[in-house]
Formats: structure tokens, sequence, C-alpha cells
């Protein structure tokens, strides 16, 4: 950790050489929603005082986390904060300025333009050049502001005008600018475990001298509906203390459900947790397990995904990885996609379910899908060569005096049904594209096509 007398890149000391009027002070004016107890949610009289106190962000708060090597580095460079709601964005940033001696202006992208971020920056320069003591900007949902309003940042982060601590729910690397992402550190954080929300738990009971009216299997279903977002947890406690008084029975699940309501699954439809989701369907299934596969287009419909999306990439998938090592995937793709059609929600998703298992148990080959884009690339390298005469049409008198159709064996006629004839362009090298693999229907069609070459080869000869 940083020491007590290390000088701070920003000007004045670390946290000893701030007094604690000043620390107070800058306290006060970071957290304006600081009330009396009787009136402050529940949320923010837990917010932690110190990053010691921060639940669930081991890996950046821990002895070796990021954050921990980076303070006792004594250098605190401008920061993406990444993750999900009630992770600890916020409060991570308000503590990181106290810790190292700035001071702390937030503002939020979703209710921010250029004029407030001119008076953010005309204001940090006021107070370096009056007390020799920089300022930590926090900036919420950074991922609001477009890409110019983002550039504006980038001469300010440069000569260190101000500390940037960026939030954001969305990948970063989706959202924000490249000359900003290169200017600071992404950091990712973590939802909420099971044992940091049970901490959160302990502490809500200590803060408001209740026990929570819950069973066991209550207290785990509690931790369950918030899904990982701490602050969610600590506005149902509030809840649930508000509905009940002392002496409650206990609530079990059940009755718990009935009372609160369960956090909305996080999904967006046009981000990244839709490319998450479907990545981990598409993956499942590549990986032959249908319980996983059931699970991730669950979520996926559960968070409000359209259906017919995810029957479009099923067929996908159905020829992409499966092909002609089970033929009949494909159409059945096809089938479960026209019966959510005709049944629509919610019947129509089980027929969709079916295609899942069907695909996660089918045997597997890229084999069509690889022989595919080898043929594309095939195709551009050799550009506008001419089928061989002998397999072109010959509609007319000038065309078979040309030669075309001369010499064709009709393979109906031929022993096996194949003639062996060359039907790539004259000149051209035969080259193979399609190499079927040993597994289910494509290990017949390997035989078949070791016959095949047998025949060409026979034939040459």
């Amino acid at each position: 950790m940083m020491s007590d007398t290390m000088p701070d890149l920003f000007g004045g000391s670390s946290s000893g050489g701030v007094s604690r009027h000043e620390e107070g002070a800058r306290r006060s004016e970071s957290s304006p929603s600081r009330r009396a107890a009787g009136t402050q949610p529940l949320a923010d009289r837990l917010r932690p005082q110190s990053l010691d106190e921060v639940q669930g962000q081991v890996h950046l708060l821990g002895p070796e986390g990021t954050l921990t090597r980076m303070l006792g580095s004594g250098h605190l460079s401008s920061l993406i904060l990444w993750g999900g709601p009630g992770c600890g964005k916020t409060t991570i940033a308000q503590l990181l300025a106290e810790r190292v001696g700035l001071f702390y202006t937030k503002i939020s992208a979703v209710f921010s333009g250029v004029a407030d971020l001119k008076k953010a920056f005309d204001e940090a320069r006021r107070k370096a050049e009056a007390t020799g003591r920089g300022t930590l900007l926090f900036v919420d949902e950074i991922h609001r502001f477009n890409r110019a309003q983002q550039d504006g940042f980038l001469p300010y982060v440069e000569r260190g005008t101000v500390v940037l601590v960026g939030a954001t729910t969305e990948n970063p690397s989706f959202t924000l600018n490249s000359a900003l992402l290169s200017r600071c550190q992404v950091l990712v954080l973590h939802r909420l475990d099971d044992a940091a929300l049970e901490q959160l738990l302990v502490r809500a009971e200590t803060a408001t001298e209740r026990t929570l009216p819950l069973t066991d299997e209550g207290r785990a279903s509690l931790r369950a509906m918030a899904d990982g977002d701490g602050r969610y947890l600590l506005n149902m406690v509030e809840q649930l203390l508000s509905l009940t008084k002392d002496g409650t029975r206990p609530l079990g699940p059940e009755e718990l459900a009935r009372s609160l309501s369960r956090r909305p699954v996080l999904y967006d439809r046009d981000r990244d947790e839709h490319y998450n989701l479907i990545s981990a369907l598409h993956k499942s299934l590549r990986g032959s397990d249908p319980d996983a596969g059931l699970y991730w287009f669950a979520r996926m419909l559960e968070g409000g995904e359209d259906p017919r999306y995810i029957a479009r990439r099923l067929v996908r998938f159905a020829s992409e990885d499966i092909g002609e090592a089970d033929p009949t995937s494909l159409p059945l793709a096809q089938a479960g996609a026209m019966a959510y059609e005709r049944l629509g929600s919610p019947e129509g998703e089980v027929a969709l379910a079916q295609v899942v298992v069907h695909l996660a148990v089918a045997s597997k080959s890229n084999a069509v899908y690889r022989a595919y884009n080898e043929a594309r690339a095939l195709a551009k390298q050799t550009g506008s060569l001419m089928p061989p005469a002998h397999i072109r049409n010959a509609p007319t008198a000038l065309m078979k005096e040309l030669g075309y159709k001369k010499g064709y064996e009709y393979d109906h006629d031929c022993e096996d049904g194949v003639s062996g004839q060359n039907y790539f362009p004259d000149g051209m090298e035969r080259v193979t594209l399609y190499r079927p693999v040993d597994r289910g229907f494509e290990e017949r069609i390997r035989k078949r096509l070791d016959m095949l070459a047998q025949k060409r080869a026979s034939r040459q000869s």
C-alpha cells in the first residue's frame, strides 16, 4: 500500500497528507446523498468507508489485486471500471480519490453534455492551481457519451488535468474510442458472488439491529433474486423489513417471491450480453452439451430475446457445425423454426428446445463449412477459368463444331453410376475441398469418396 508519507503525483501527499477536516469535507462534497439515518437508503448507509470494506472484488483490492499494486506504486492511472449494476464502481472511484488525496467530481453521461465537461475540466484546473491537488473525475455511464464527446477527454487526461475514472456496464471494446481506451486501464469488476452477498446481509442486520425473517432456504433465495447486484439486494432487504415486524414467521422462497420482485435478468438484445449468450449457446451445442445448451437457450428467452433470432442461429449451426455428419439436422432446424412461426409463443419455444437438444447430441462435423470457405477462396484465386469443353452445353451447331459436349460420358450409364471424368477447368490441378470426418453419416461418405478417388485414378492411368 502507499505509505503515509509518500509524495502524491497529483500534488500534496497521500491520505496521510490530507487533514481530517479536508477529508471529511471532501467526503461530504463527494456524497451529497448522505442524509440523516432516518431517511438515508440502506444501500447508502452501508456504502464502504474504505477500500478494504469493498466486497467481491478481491482480484482488484486483495493483497495482490491490480488496484492494490497500483496504489502501492504511488501512481493512479486513468481507469475504466467495467461491471454490472451494484458491484461497486461508484464506491471504488470515490474511495480512490480519498485514498490518494484527490478532489472528487462526479458527472453522469446520461444527464451531462459538453458544457458540463468543460465546467468540470475548468474547475479541476482552478483547484490544481490554488491547492496543488489534482481531481479525480468520475464519469458514470461513460459509454453514453458519443465519439466526439469521448475525444474531448483526451487532452485533459494527457496533461493530467484530471485522473479519469469512467464506469460502464457495456463492453468498452465496442462503446469507447480506441484513443480513449489506450490512455486508460480497463478493470473488470465481478458481479457479487454468494459469499459477498451474504456478507452484505450480515452487515444489513447489524446496521438495522434486526434479523431478517427468513428460513435458510429463503435467505438463499433472497441472494439469488439479487443476481449479483449488491445495491438491489439491500433495497430488497429494506422492502422486506418494512413489510414485516419482529417475531414474523420466517419466510421461505415461495412466500418471499410473493412479497418481493426478482431483479430483472441482465440482457440487452443489441449489446454485449446478447452476443455473449448466443456465443455460449453456440459453443455449448458444438461441445455436445444439451443441458448447457438448454440453459443458455432459456436465459436468452428470459432476457426477452426474439425466438426467431435464436431459430435462425440454430439453422446456421446445423450447417456450420454438423453438416453431413447428421444430414437430418438442417431440415429439423428448419422445421423447428417453421413450428415456432405456426405456434407462436409460448408453445413454439418447445419445438426450438427440441432442436437445441438434437443439435447438441448430433454427430459433429464442420467439413462442409470448411470446404465452402476454401471453395470461395479458390474461386477468387482462379478468376474466370472456363469449364472443360466436354461439360459445356451445346445447344447450337457452332457450339458443337467448337467441341462443346464432345466426349461427355453420361454417368448414369457407367458402372457404379460414375464415369470418373474431370469436372475442373482444363489445366487446373484437381483440389480436395471436402474432407469428411470419421463421425456419423460422414464416415459412410468418406468411404464412398475413397471409392470415387480410385475410380478417377484408374481412368487417368
